[in-house]
């Protein structure tokens, strides 16, 4: 079973369709209500249901789902019965499977219930029509590459007593992210000289996104948010909430995390704790969607989701 747990909870939709063949005559006695076994679909589509709800019972490395939503739709033309169900859940994973589950329980029990009055009669297909929901959705395209600098701040990384691994953690989540590293600095928690730094980075480098590490704690040398905090033009604290309550799902200690966010000019800022875990913890939690900010600070808007207001809107 895949661990799923540094992943974030996000609205999941799954679209799949069914087509059951049928002779023309069968049609005929469904229309007019004339199958021994009873209403094919009503049946059909309660067993969707319940298909979509047990699918990790029947797919062993499907991850157990809180299920918000099922659908189960039918259309029938003069040869072929159409199933089309969609499965809904705020989750880490999709439902793609159970979208997929339904559809084939409901053509199973169709076929079950039918299969006595017609001899063509075969499940021609099982299609994932269509997804949404999960990380790629919120990558962003960029004409331009984005440039990135990494600050470490810790007295006794810049003193040479400990080696660095949380910058060295960031450097390479950003360039697997697709964000080139114009500059890696250390320096002491040192108010002045963070200061100094950021402004380098933001005001004369001007590169796209700043990432510090440590000094956000509570201990006397925890310098970082007195530091920074002044030097934002706009403060971000929505994803300073969201690196906490993600932390928080994992430790009780991110409590005491006083990571913060902001902008200044085109430059986003963010402000990481020191732990190695609490920097991939942030990391899991910001990345890819915080990059949408650029959309903004550029002078664009949000993405259009006209396929899930349309996806709300088919299940009521």
């Amino acid at each position: 079973m895949r661990d799923v747990s540094n992943k974030i909870n996000t609205l999941r939709t799954a679209t799949a369709r069914a087509v059951l063949r049928l002779s023309p005559e069968t049609v005929i006695m469904i229309r007019e209500n004339r199958v021994p076994k009873g209403d094919p679909f009503a049946v059909a589509k309660v067993a969707a249901i319940q298909g979509a709800k047990n699918t990790p019972q029947i797919i062993p490395y499907c991850h157990p789902v809180p299920l918000d939503f099922v659908s189960v739709d039918f259309e029938m033309l003069d040869d072929e019965i159409r199933v089309t169900t969609t499965a809904r859940a705020i989750y880490k994973t999709g439902v793609e499977m159970e979208a997929l589950t339904a559809a084939s329980v409901a053509a199973l029990n169709l076929y079950d219930m039918l299969k006595m009055l017609d001899d063509v009669l075969r499940i021609e297909s099982i299609e994932l029509v269509e997804k949404e929901g999960g990380k790629s959705d919120f990558r962003q395209p960029f004409a331009k590459s984005l440039k990135a600098a990494v600050l470490v701040i810790s007295d006794s990384v810049a003193s040479g007593k400990k080696e660095d691994r949380s910058g060295k953690i960031i450097v390479e989540r950003l360039e697997a992210e697709g964000l080139a590293v114009a500059d890696y600095r250390t320096v002491p928690d040192d108010i002045p000289e963070i200061r100094k730094t950021i402004c380098d980075f933001a005001d004369a480098m001007k590169v796209d996104l700043v990432i510090t590490t440590g000094g956000t704690g509570v201990t006397p040398r925890d310098n970082t948010p007195e530091a920074i905090g002044d030097l934002f033009e706009r403060e971000l604290p929505g994803v300073a909430e969201a690196i906490r309550a993600y932390g928080q799902d994992r430790t009780p200690y991110a409590m005491l995390s006083r990571s913060l966010a902001g902008t200044r000019g085109k430059t986003l800022i963010l402000c990481l704790p020191g732990s190695t875990g609490g920097v991939r913890d942030a990391l899991d939690a910001l990345f890819p969607s915080v990059l949408h900010a650029y959309k903004m600070l550029w002078g664009g808007g949000h993405p259009a989701r006209e396929t899930v207001a349309a996806t709300r809107e088919h299940g009521g």
